[in-house]
């Protein structure tokens, strides 16, 4: 499948699963700068469906574009989160958690795996998945298969997630073009948008420095690890107290420095 209308598959679509209930999720989400609709996705699941406008509309390659976004989120949060992303001619996944660096798992259009085993043995036990017969079920989809494309690579990966808890409505399969995943996510029961973002950046300008002015500066790690480092305490200071002010402010800190650690590591040569 190779449309190029607007949402179309040749330009890219992507989901973001979070192992977290939407609101931990909603928490966080609106600092990314970018429209999405959230919905629930399982027992302490929550998927995101960003509309695509970097890949759409700005050109960016969306296994990039995702592979920041979970970065960024998943960067001193409790939860993991695993983006799902596909185009024209590759799909795949990243999953980010915590600190570590995002690790991710590519095939070809045809079902053609190039990308190193070891990465699905990560997943399986950054994910706290079974470690013989989910990771069995993960490596099958690294070896050769005629009858299985990318994005039945995808379905069987979500397969496997489902017995960790993943329960992906069926209307968000992997393969849509992102207006057609968008509409279907925005009729979910649940569903609910995360920000409408009214900025669009000038020639030249980061998309993110309508959140985040310092983003693509010569301290702008610094300054990110800087909130993230302020923010745990705070954060953890508030939940003893009980202080919804406080712990949500040691979340926002912790999200904004959080998506600046995301943006320099997607920026890193």
């Amino acid at each position: 499948m190779t449309t190029s209308e607007s949402g179309g598959v040749a330009a890219g679509a992507a989901l973001l699963l979070c192992r977290a209930r939407p609101d931990s999720v909603a928490a966080v989400a609106p600092l990314l700068g970018e429209r999405m609709t959230l919905a629930g996705a399982g027992a302490r699941w929550s998927v995101l469906v960003p509309e695509g406008g970097p890949w759409l509309h700005r050109g960016e390659p969306v296994d990039r574009v995702v592979a920041g976004w979970a970065a960024a989120l998943a960067v001193g949060a409790p939860w993991p989160v695993l983006a799902l992303w596909w185009d024209a001619d590759r799909a795949g996944c990243a999953l980010a958690s915590g600190f570590h660096r995002p690790v991710g798992y590519v095939w070809l259009a045809d079902g053609t795996p190039v990308a190193e085993d070891e990465a699905m043995r990560t997943v399986a036990v950054r994910l706290g998945l079974d470690p013989v017969l989910d990771l069995q079920s993960l490596e099958a989809l690294t070896r050769p298969d005629p009858g299985a494309d990318a994005h039945a690579r995808l379905r069987g990966l979500l397969a496997v997630l489902t017995r960790a808890g993943v329960a992906l409505p069926a209307a968000l399969a992997p393969g849509e073009p992102a207006g057609r995943l968008g509409a279907a996510a925005g009729a979910l029961p649940d569903a609910r948008p995360t920000v409408a973002a009214a900025h669009r950046p000038a020639a030249g300008e980061s998309r993110l420095a309508p959140w985040m002015p310092w983003v693509g500066g010569p301290g702008a790690r610094v300054l990110a690890l800087a909130q993230v480092a302020a923010g745990l305490p705070l954060t953890a200071w508030g939940l003893r107290r009980g202080s919804g002010g406080w712990t949500t402010a040691g979340l926002l800190l912790l999200a904004h420095g959080a998506l600046g650690a995301g943006y320099a590591l997607t920026r890193r040569p």
